[in-house]
């Protein structure tokens, strides 16, 4: 187990972006409070909306506050990082600048003396077969070397689309019964059970799915826990309910930590 730490928190679909003030205040006021009471921080994935490349937006105000936001947390706590579907190609030029630590996903990691498995989670959607092989095609670095070469309004164009299709894919999802949409978009259970089982750790952390609560599942004689890390909103007062969580784990167990203030 390489990856060791007495206490930490886990936050996870941030989405940062200029167009969230409230989300990203409240994430750069979590890196120089709550965050430097804990040894290691890990940020599961989406932490931005959408990641072009580290080359994009490099000069941009905003970035600037995020990247400095990082690299002063990263030198109180250890910092680590798991990319997510939005932020896949954050890369190491980014992590050197932030002193950030790059996990592989799904990761095993022990903290407070009890093994975990964490991921971002989109792997765990295996219901949704179209996602799978759209994720399967962009993680070949031969695909991502090829995106990265396109000029950037090219890369922003495409991404554009992309973010579109997911869109619309979400609106008609929702226009079905939610439990034929929550089978499509959340984790399944026979998907959790196989990682459970290959890495024999019974305590399994992720994001993606927005659907943030501690289960306790069982597939035959196999029994494990996961817990669901929230998304962060502040600034959709008119749609959703305003959302910032992290999940603490210390000497005293696992709880979540609400962040909403």
């Amino acid at each position: 187990m390489s990856v060791q730490c007495r206490s930490a928190l886990l936050i996870s679909d941030l989405h940062l972006t200029p167009s969230m003030p409230l989300t990203a205040q409240r994430f750069f006021d979590f890196c120089l409070k709550e965050a430097g009471s804990v040894e290691a921080v890990f940020i599961m994935g989406d932490l931005f909306e959408y990641w072009l490349g580290d080359d994009a937006n490099a000069s941009s105000p905003f970035q600037q506050e995020v990247r400095n936001a990082l690299a002063n947390l990263s030198s109180k706590v250890k910092l680590f990082y798991l990319h997510g579907n939005r932020d896949f190609l954050l890369g190491p030029d980014y992590l050197k600048k932030t002193s950030m630590t790059a996990l592989a996903d799904p990761s095993e990691v022990r903290i407070a003396g009890l093994d975990y498995i964490l991921s971002h989670g989109d792997v765990l959607c295996t219901a949704d077969l179209g996602y799978q092989v759209f994720r399967k095609w962009t993680r070949r670095p031969w695909v991502q070397k090829l995106f990265l070469q396109l000029p950037l309004q090219w890369r922003r164009s495409i991404a554009n689309q992309l973010r579109r299709n997911s869109a619309q894919k979400y609106q008609r999802a929702s226009r079905y019964t939610p439990a034929s949409r929550l089978m499509q978009m959340d984790v399944t259970t026979h998907a959790c059970a196989a990682l459970v089982k290959k890495h024999s750790i019974n305590r399994l952390i992720h994001g993606h799915t927005h659907m943030p609560k501690h289960h306790q599942e069982q597939l035959g004689e196999l029994q494990w826990q996961r817990w669901v890390l929230s998304d962060w909103d502040l600034d959709h007062p008119e749609s959703v309910t305003p959302k910032a969580s992290a999940l603490l784990i210390d000497e005293h167990g696992v709880r979540y930590l609400d962040l909403v203030k």
